[in-house]
């Protein structure tokens, strides 16, 4: 029987999960965010496996990190997606370095691929505005509505959306908290409107559902939502109003950003709103205004 391309030893069960329990306890990394880290190092260590029937991971070399990156530029995977991976590894090479495993890194001379810079694709104002919604079930409606909003009117990821709890909201206050990356919390300011539409959100949910999960926003069972169904439900809402290829609520949290950034919001404002560590990663929406008006200059100056 031919070798399985996708099975891995013992031992490298052993040193990922290692890895995973302590990115996830110390460093607070998301489930998900974990679970990508998990499948990188799965990925390279089927390689390792198949490759060079190597079957440990501290036993890596920076030619076997080589061949692998190679490997995936090959098979046409983009430069930003290898870039993760190199990321993944370097993070894991770091772990056993800390933890006396390895004494010098495969990953000392990898750099990471040059990638294109790319704009953060954005929906119009005028677009948002074409959103309707339209269902026979009154709950379904409302709630479809209002993650549509959150998402939108706060910039809030995905997997916080999901967290989000009634006892998140102030309502006199006008703001919600939200559970970040890494268990960090911030707060994010709420309209009026807001606020009225998730209290009337609320008592329709509460009297449709006898018994249901501590969530905000909930699925039809009375659940908490799962990642695809918000993802294909802001897919769906975005397809019949934009030409972007991209329609996933991550475009939704850079429209919130760019929107605010084209009225005049301070740019470390919107940093503080999105939760962002770094200043330099909010920067890319400056990039988007300074485009926009370049567009605007060419198509209206004179000698544009």
């Amino acid at each position: 029987m031919g070798k399985n391309p996708y099975f891995y030893s013992e031992v490298f069960s052993m040193s990922i999960e290692k890895f995973i329990t302590h990115i996830e306890t110390e460093k607070r990394f998301s489930p998900l965010t974990s679970g990508a880290y998990r499948l990188d190092l799965t990925q390279f260590a089927a390689y390792l496996e198949t490759e060079y029937h190597e079957s440990d991971l501290t036993r890596a070399t920076a030619t076997m990190v080589k061949s692998f990156v190679a490997h995936l530029k090959e098979n046409g995977m983009e430069n930003r997606s290898i870039n993760r991976k190199i990321s993944t590894l370097r993070t894991f090479y770091k772990y056993c370095l800390r933890e006396g495993a390895i004494t010098k890194s495969p990953m000392t001379y990898i750099k990471a691929l040059k990638q294109p810079k790319t704009l953060a694709k954005f929906v119009t104002e005028a677009d948002i505005n074409k959103v309707s919604f339209y269902d026979i079930d009154a709950f379904a409606t409302q709630r479809d509505h209002l993650l549509f909003e959150l998402l939108y009117q706060t910039g809030m990821r995905r997997a916080e959306l999901r967290g989000l709890r009634d006892a998140d909201i102030d309502m006199a206050s006008l703001q919600l908290k939200v559970l970040g990356k890494r268990n960090k919390e911030r707060q994010i300011p709420l309209s009026p409107q807001m606020v009225d539409m998730i209290s009337q959100y609320q008592a329709v949910r509460d009297a449709h559902f006898k018994q249901r999960a501590d969530r905000l926003l909930l699925n039809d069972k009375g659940e908490e939502m799962s990642p695809y169904y918000i993802y294909n439900k802001v897919h769906v809402l975005l397809d019949g109003i934009t030409a972007l290829k991209q329609k996933s609520p991550h475009v939704l949290r850079h429209t919130f950003a760019t929107h605010l950034l084209d009225e005049g919001a301070n740019l470390v404002a919107i940093q503080k709103l999105l939760g962002h560590q770094d200043l330099a990663t909010t920067q890319i929406y400056a990039h988007n205004t300074i485009e926009q008006l370049k567009k605007i200059h060419k198509q209206a100056h004179p000698k544009g």
